[in-house]
């Protein structure tokens, strides 16, 4: 979307820059960028003589976490995990899956790795001693997420985040 954003802008100010002398009611041959290589309108589209764009394009970091879990009583689960998506890779034991969980959180209006909100009201229920925590960048931005299963409303966070999380164990 960025790139698009980028390129759309540029592109818009090159059609300016040749729309420029006509505009300005210069007469004869053209100037500028629709001049060089053709005397065509300046109404016709600028976009196949592009200059290189003066706009460094900003590059999209994939996204890339560890997570790191204990205590959820799946012994392959427990341990520190490389993840990378976009392309998928890294020593997750559900890499793929779980980068398509985040693809599909990321189209949400919410933040999976935000906190439970302090005045939450949460079900007094406890499951299990598991715990978690999720470093790297997500959609270009750092987190630091922490995780556990104390209360309902940690169960549930826990829960939206499963692959990337493992189910615990039933107890």
């Amino acid at each position: 979307m960025l790139r698009r954003l980028v390129l759309t802008a540029a592109a818009s100010v090159a059609a300016l820059t040749a729309l420029a002398p006509a505009a300005s009611g210069a007469s004869g041959a053209l100037a500028g960028p629709v001049a060089a290589g053709s005397a065509a309108s300046p109404l016709a589209s600028p976009l196949g003589r592009l200059a290189p764009l003066p706009l460094p394009l900003l590059e999209e970091r994939p996204d890339s976490f560890t997570v790191t879990v204990a205590g959820s009583g799946v012994t392959r689960a427990d341990g520190s995990f490389k993840l990378e998506c976009g392309p998928v890779g890294g020593t997750h034991p559900k890499a793929k899956a779980a980068c398509d969980r985040l693809t599909e959180l990321a189209g949400s209006d919410q933040d999976p790795f935000a906190p439970v909100a302090k005045d939450q009201m949460c079900t007094m229920q406890y499951g299990g001693d598991a715990t978690a925590r999720v470093t790297g960048i997500w959609r270009g931005r750092n987190v630091d997420a922490t995780f556990n299963r104390k209360n309902g409303c940690e169960i549930a966070r826990w829960k939206t985040m499963e692959p990337i999380l493992p189910a615990p164990a039933a107890s």
